[in-house]
């Protein structure tokens, strides 16, 4: 046993001594206060009042912590053990794992969306509380809180380079933010006549997108913030908007258990999909690396529609099912069924081999694209599971560093992939899994 310093050891027994008085150990007090002959009186207001239980508590947390290290570096250890090329191959073919390598706390209410800035080391969480925090998610250590909205902050997106943040609220209104300029809130657009729930940057970042719960999915050019194309035809709630990556279509999901495929331009509805028996709360384009293996799961021929952006969908719903879908013919390619509940997030991995889902079961599942088969369940959450990102990183010459931040350019060599997932819940907690 390591000794201690003579003040270590007064306070260590002035910290038992308050202890065993405050529980009404008297003999036990009186022996020890005799037997150490420290001349001491209680008093609980002193800083010894409550330490003992304190340094309890921090040695169980430590414990605890030593623990999940010793689990993560067992598996890492193992994967050390494997060849060059099986290393790589699992590094390339990552998916989340427990334990989560940081749990974020400090919301108040339930995390609604999570994303991750393109360039640096930041991730922005939206909450049921008002506020969006600003976290790093190398060290999991908190950043800032951005205050603005007045009621819950539905949904949260950087545009291609980091320069802005666009949120929505059900207090009606968008708000972009400029992480260059000590975050601040530079612009409101206030159009929607009912809770926003969903905005995105369209490719290119001149426009924003959303979706809301007065039944219309709106389109903002950003520089004048003036509404550019109002789109109607969902006849409920529109609860996700997604653009297809070269901003041709537009997806959206709603309450009236249909799916549609709009074309940004004229508004026209191009598909609307059926089949689910529910709300649906998530709707994703397929990124082009996964569609040789959608191809393979529904038996479709390889042509050349399908090597454009926008040929595939994911729609989650509270049906607890996920469906694949064809936007050109509306065929429903795959039900992918598994989670207990709702589901509520859908992330495609990105070698597009894979696609992650979240629940209000607790769980992210990982679904194999080619055989539509479950192939991990990972206990996430003590709570519902709302929201899933995957992290991405481009070049420094692409993002200017957020200032008020503790990034550094080291966050951004090259452009590259990182491997690093993360996921809000009901819970209040934010958890980031690495490798």
């Amino acid at each position: 046993m390591s000794s201690l310093s003579e003040r270590q050891k007064d306070e260590l027994h002035k910290a038992i001594l308050e202890y065993l008085h405050a529980n009404n150990f008297t003999d036990a007090f009186n022996s020890l206060k005799a037997d150490a002959g420290i001349d001491y009186d209680p008093d609980p207001k002193a800083k010894y009042a409550g330490l003992l239980e304190k340094k309890w508590t921090s040695v169980i947390r430590l414990q605890k912590k030593i623990m999940d290290l010793e689990n993560r570096n067992a598996t890492l250890q193992e994967e050390l053990s494997l060849s060059p090329a099986k290393r790589a191959q699992m590094q390339t073919d990552w998916v989340p794992r427990a334990p989560a390598a940081y749990v974020l706390t400090g919301h108040r209410g339930q995390i609604l969306k999570v994303a991750f800035h393109p360039a640096f080391n930041l991730i922005a969480s939206a909450s049921d509380d008002s506020t969006v925090k600003i976290w790093d998610w190398e060290t999991g250590e908190f950043e800032r809180t951005l205050k603005g909205h007045t009621r819950a902050v539905n949904d949260l997106d950087f545009d291609s380079k980091g320069n802005l943040l666009v949120t929505c609220s059900s207090d009606l209104t968008i708000k972009i933010w400029d992480p260059q300029n000590d975050w601040r809130n530079t612009k409101t657009l206030t159009s929607h006549e009912h809770t926003v729930s969903s905005v995105r940057f369209m490719p290119g970042d001149q426009q924003i997108v959303s979706a809301s719960r007065d039944r219309t999915i709106r389109i903002f050019d950003v520089a004048s913030t003036h509404l550019v194309r109002t789109i109607v035809g969902h006849t409920d709630w529109v609860r996700c908007v997604a653009p297809s990556d070269d901003g041709r279509l537009v997806a959206s999901c709603s309450n009236d258990q249909t799916a549609r495929i709009s074309d940004p331009l004229t508004g026209e509805t191009k598909m609307e999909l059926r089949g689910h028996e529910h709300t649906l709360e998530v709707v994703a384009f397929a990124p082009v690396s996964s569609y040789a293996a959608i191809r393979e799961l529904g038996g479709l021929p390889d042509n050349d529609r399908s090597k454009r952006p926008g040929a595939y969908i994911a729609t989650g719903s509270r049906d607890k099912t996920i469906k694949i879908w064809d936007t050109i013919s509306g065929q429903m390619i795959r039900s992918l069924a598994g989670h207990d509940n709702w589901v509520r997030a859908l992330v495609f991995h990105p070698t597009g081999k894979f696609l992650l889902s979240a629940s209000d079961d607790y769980t992210i599942r990982v679904w194999e694209l080619t055989t539509g088969r479950c192939i991990k369940t990972v206990q996430a959450h003590g709570h519902f599971v709302t929201c899933l990102a995957w992290g991405r990183m481009s070049g420094p010459d692409e993002a200017a560093k957020p200032n008020g931040t503790a990034t550094d350019d080291k966050a951004a060599e090259e452009h590259k992939f990182v491997n690093v997932v993360a996921s809000g819940s009901v819970d209040k907690t934010i958890k980031i899994w690495l490798p």
